[in-house]
């Protein structure tokens, strides 16, 4: 699986390092070549020689070898490699990846590599927990870089919760994930929609939700990783993608996200349609804002269908297009799941049942059931949203390639 492939392992000063030899190893049996630098506080936790000689090469943490007098090109290393992949990654060096600094032998190459770079955290709950490292953390995803969730557990505090490095064979998975599906949407145009509609009551005010569109961008993320032609349709969010190869349509209201995709579908070979788009809209629409009336505890608005998205795109898809849909239910999921799937004509809908723990709008976690056209029903357990869209591309591919 991973024979030839190049695997930069960059090691942070966290407990979690002496994981990494594990690592190593499993890419080394899988036949990887693998080498590894180092922080200066890396090794107080593992040994240089321990991942030398896992490694078959050389541990890096000095740009110059005293031993040798040989100097290491932190732009050729950066060059070298065909994946970066940072584990444990500390809150420091989040910090100082996210903002571009260089004061380490690690954190230059960092900024001198050319291949994707995939972090691990790994830290003590309440540092993970803080805004300064989730704000972190959203910057180097939003600037492309791939994200292995840490798992809750014991940590070496003896407190329990986030912030436990995945575990090495989770890791390993990852990377083969990486390698396996990296062009595997090449030369595919994708439509995908994403976050609310506001539909305006006046100036002012407006029916909408609590979506914050993450879902459909972290899946407009992974196609475009995955080499696909992206257009994401997007509703009010304070969420970008970020990435240069994501053709981005901000729009507002349920009529401007239908136009879009009207525009955009007829050339479009997979549509996911994951929006949180508005039922219904204000019939009239105030010109000025609605003033209280005095008089009136009560102000009674008219509501009018909106456009039904999906069921135009269903009508119109041919047999070349591929058409998925997510379903937000309260109560029976499965069943209205498998009604909207078979009634607006397209071929997976994705499932959300909001009275799971950790699922609903501006969660960062999701639980999902993906249903295919011959009412087949695959579970999945709760995961980071950036997770949740490898499942949902697995599921298209294998769905377009009938495995």
């Amino acid at each position: 699986m991973l024979t030839g492939k190049k695997i930069l392992l960059g090691i942070t000063g966290s407990i979690a390092a002496y994981k990494i030899p594990l690592l190593v190893r499993l890419l080394k049996k899988d036949g990887a070549d693998v080498r590894v630098v180092m922080t200066p506080s890396a090794k107080d936790f593992v040994t240089p020689l321990t991942l030398s000689t896992l490694s078959g090469n050389p541990v890096l943490s000095h740009g110059f070898d005293p031993e040798t007098g040989k100097w290491e090109s932190h732009v050729e290393l950066g060059l070298w490699a065909d994946l970066f992949v940072v584990a444990p990654a500390s809150a420091n060096t989040m910090a100082k990846m996210a903002y571009g600094m260089a004061d380490n032998y690690l954190l230059t190459v960092c900024l001198s590599a050319k291949c994707p770079i995939m972090f691990a955290p790994a830290m003590d709950l309440d540092m993970y927990k803080h805004q300064a490292t989730q704000q972190n953390i959203k910057t180097l995803i939003e600037r492309g870089c791939i994200f292995v969730a840490p798992s809750s557990g014991e940590l070496a505090s003896g407190l329990c919760g986030e912030g436990r490095m995945e575990e090495p064979q989770k890791i390993y998975e990852r990377i083969k994930d990486f390698f396996q599906t990296k062009r595997r949407f090449t030369g595919k145009k994708v439509l995908i929609t994403a976050g609310p509609t506001y539909e305006a009551i006046d100036p002012v005010r407006f029916i909408g939700n609590h979506s914050s569109g993450l879902m459909g961008i972290e899946i407009a993320r992974a196609f475009a990783r995955q080499g696909a032609e992206v257009t994401l349709v997007l509703g009010p969010s304070n969420i970008s993608p970020n990435m240069k190869d994501i053709r981005l349509m901000p729009v507002t209201s349920a009529k401007e996200m239908y136009d879009a995709v009207m525009t955009f579908f007829p050339k479009t070979d997979i549509a996911v349609m994951s929006a949180a788009v508005a039922d219904f809209r204000p019939e009239m629409v105030a010109d000025q804002k609605i003033k209280k009336n005095p008089d009136n505890d009560t102000m009674t608005l008219k509501l009018v269908k909106t456009e039904d998205i999906l069921r135009s795109v269903g009508a119109m898809k041919n047999e070349k297009q591929t058409v998925v849909g997510f379903a937000l239910e309260t109560e029976n999921g499965l069943t209205n799941a498998k009604k909207k799937l078979h009634t607006k004509n397209i071929d997976l809908i994705v499932l959300n049942e909001m009275n799971e723990s950790g699922v609903g709008f501006k969660s960062k976690t999701n639980k999902i059931s993906i249903i295919t056209k011959d009412d087949k029903v695959i579970e999945f357990e709760l995961k980071a949203k950036s997770e949740v869209a490898l499942d949902v591309l697995n599921a298209i591919y294998q769905y377009i390639n009938h495995e």
